[in-house]
């Protein structure tokens, strides 16, 4: 069965659709069938991936309020063993009309039992917000990947969203685990970025992921491009990093720790 990974931070800016994207090509690239739905209304990750605003094209609001199948709506993605389940302004509304709904928690969820199967990874990129949207992601992975930028207000918000995934724990989903803390955007030039990752490796202990993303020029250039940046410049530290933040993910699942409690 396929594990379920959302990567969430209500907090913009700290590179959660670059780490989708990124993480979810480098998955791909090690065999690992892999599957990013794109949960944000801006569509970020969809256009990542080259794809176009396009009016016509069914997102994932056609399966959580218009009832499509997942199955119907994945798209190829650049990668061989990549796909994408896209998103599209439309999202928006969803917050809205899924409220009335008895299940609005465990719509996504239940929409994903029958993809486990066909898939590695599924990976869930959230909006930057702890939504409806967000908590239908956290009620359906099985673990939450958080990135949090190398700047002086790091720690700002993560501790309410780890109040929500306690709540989330103890109401819908007993099972979600942190998967690992991400720390982006380094720069290793920086007293600052050396503090930050300090203070955080001192907070979080071994949920800290080892491997570190750098800031990089062609990293940041990739998704203009719609491209993962292992694919744009297979070669610069950007792709190295996501690449041995894959190995890492594996290496976890393989011993059968899976996830950092």
């Amino acid at each position: 069965m396929g594990r379920v990974i959302a990567i969430a931070n209500q907090k913009g800016g700290v590179g959660k659709t670059t780490t989708a994207i990124n993480l979810a090509a480098a998955l791909a690239t090690h065999d690992m069938w892999t599957l990013v739905i794109d949960c944000d209304p801006q569509g970020n990750t969809t256009s990542g991936f080259g794809f176009s605003k396009d009016p016509s094209r069914r997102s994932l609001y056609n399966s959580l309020i218009l009832d499509a199948s997942l199955e119907e709506l994945i798209l190829p993605g650049p990668v061989e063993g990549l796909h994408l389940i896209p998103s599209d302004k439309n999202l928006v509304g969803a917050n809205v009309e899924m409220v009335s709904r008895t299940d609005r928690e465990q719509v996504l969820r239940s929409k994903l039992v029958p993809l486990r199967d066909k898939f590695n990874y599924i990976i869930l990129d959230c909006p930057p917000a702890l939504d409806l949207l967000t908590l239908n992601a956290l009620v359906a992975a099985d673990s939450v990947l958080v990135p949090i930028q190398c700047e002086y207000f790091a720690l700002e918000g993560v501790s309410e969203l780890l109040d929500t995934l306690i709540r989330v724990r103890r109401a819908h989903n007993p099972k979600l685990a942190i998967e690992g803390i991400l720390l982006t955007m380094f720069d290793e030039r920086t007293n600052l970025s050396h503090q930050v990752r300090d203070d955080l490796k001192d907070f979080f202990g071994d949920q800290v992921f080892n491997t570190m993303i750098p800031r990089n020029v062609r990293l940041a250039e990739a998704p203009s491009h719609g491209k993962p940046v292992i694919i744009y410049d297979p070669e610069c530290r950007g792709s190295e990093s996501y690449l041995q933040l894959s190995k890492e993910v594996i290496s976890h699942d393989q011993k059968g720790i899976g996830t950092r409690d």
